[in-house]
């Protein structure tokens, strides 16, 4: 049975939103030598990407009352896609702030948008489409982070983010007339819907923040690291967000299908095991290759882990719909957007094969709440 257009245009817009992401992945050695950045100051400039999300992340969320998800999409996307371009042509310290805070903030802006359309996607057909959504992001990321390293070796990084670019506008003029409508909700906006005073959400969001600080490290830094690290050539240091994304994306195709079967704690207690692993692996690699299959298990163990969390916190019994999943979404995007900074501080005094073994630990805690994930089965 063929995908209603619906999911194929909000699945469009995630891939392109990874896509994207995924190619700035191998632009940061190079953006960082354009600038002369230490790692303490790249990750500076990576936090100022992170307060840029978290700023628009909340002013998209207040829109998509007013709109409804269809006009916030259509509007964040928009002003998305030409960001990768406004980085590239940064040269100097002041227009790559600006730069980075609008790479950031419209990124978290259109995420919080699609995100919102893809529950009003499931709603509609009365099945959960969250997991593969979110697996077409890392395949969008798997897609820029491969095609990137080679492009900007063979043809620079301009003409890199004007064919990225050309690229991410293509699966908007797909996306564009199927964009599901949905009516506005202003009842979102009610005094029940504000933060909850029970601990659920909140450890709940523990769980998200824990599976998305790896995957900040593996997208900001695991370029840097094949490259200064492991002496990787410039052409193949995309390969560690790219053997990440892979395997996240095939996992997260059949997350769906596997929780299903084995229910969402075992799910993420396997996944869980899978990422320590991995990123055990990935930190004490003596080369690149071991390396590339560290990065490659640690993405078959998140793949599930935040799709599980966010589907937990929008299933709490007792809270205003879409509170938990506000928390648990916030939580998480606080680890993918801040942690990659506190990481060029601790690694120019330490090592990025430190981080990565160090970064074990997150995976230890997504353990010990891993019954929690108990709350995700309930939207079945």
């Amino acid at each position: 049975m063929p995908f209603p257009p619906a999911r194929v245009a909000v699945s469009l817009l995630f891939l392109m939103n990874g896509f994207l992401i995924g190619s700035w992945a191998p632009k940061i050695p190079e953006f960082a030598e354009r600038l002369d950045l230490t790692e303490s100051r790249l990750g500076m400039m990576l936090f100022v990407f992170g307060v840029g999300s978290l700023v628009m992340m909340p002013i998209a969320g207040g829109q998509l009352a007013r709109f409804g998800t269809r006009r916030v999409c259509q509007v964040t996307t928009l002003l998305f896609l030409p960001a990768l371009l406004a980085v590239t042509y940064a040269n100097s310290l002041t227009s790559a702030v600006v730069a980075l805070f609008l790479f950031g903030g419209l990124t978290g802006a259109m995420d919080v948008a699609m995100n919102a359309n893809a529950v009003e996607v499931e709603r509609s057909m009365a099945k959960s489409i969250m997991s593969s959504c979110h697996a077409f992001w890392s395949l969008g990321g798997l897609i820029g982070a491969g095609l990137g390293g080679y492009l900007i070796a063979t043809l620079g990084v301009v003409l890199h983010a004007l064919i990225a670019t050309a690229l991410a506008a293509m699966a908007v003029l797909l996306a564009w007339p199927k964009i599901m409508t949905d009516q506005p909700h202003a009842e979102d906006d009610a005094p029940k819907a504000r933060l909850p005073r029970t601990l659920l959400p909140w450890l709940i969001g523990i769980v998200a923040l824990f599976g998305m600080v790896p995957e900040g490290a593996v997208l900001d830094w695991g370029a840097i690291y094949l490259r200064d690290e492991l002496a990787a050539p410039l052409s193949h240091s995309g390969l560690a967000f790219a053997a990440f994304a892979l395997t996240m994306a095939i996992m997260r195709f059949a997350g769906d299908w596997v929780r299903d079967r084995l229910g969402a704690v075992r799910t993420l207690r396997i996944c869980a095991a899978f990422s320590l692993v991995g990123l055990l692996m990935a930190g004490l690699a003596p080369n690149t290759v071991v390396a590339l299959i560290g990065f490659a298990l640690t993405g078959i163990g998140l793949s599930n882990v935040v799709p599980i969390a966010f589907s937990a916190g929008g299933n709490l019994p007792g809270l205003a719909r879409g509170v938990g999943l506000s928390v648990v979404t916030t939580f998480g995007y606080a680890g993918i957007l801040f942690a990659p900074s506190l990481i060029g501080f601790i690694a120019e005094h330490s090592s990025l094969s430190a981080v990565y073994t160090g970064l074990a630990a997150c995976i230890i805690v997504i353990f010990a709440f891993s019954h929690l994930a108990r709350y995700a089965d309930r939207e079945t």
